[in-house]
């Protein structure tokens, strides 16, 4: 089953995102979480210098 959702993201238009990971601390309590999103190619750069 992934094979076919890879293969998918891959010969579509989903070859012209990337999924960015960012890791964000927690204001509270200090902690790091992980932020997942899917971003344009193009805005990656920007995504992760914003906060």
């Amino acid at each position: 089953m992934a094979k076919k959702v890879i293969a998918t993201i891959q010969t579509g238009k989903g070859r012209h995102y990337a999924k960015v990971i960012k890791m964000v601390k927690s204001p509270k309590s200090g902690a790091y979480s992980f932020k997942e999103e899917m971003v344009h190619n193009d805005d990656v750069k920007e995504y992760l210098n914003s906060k």
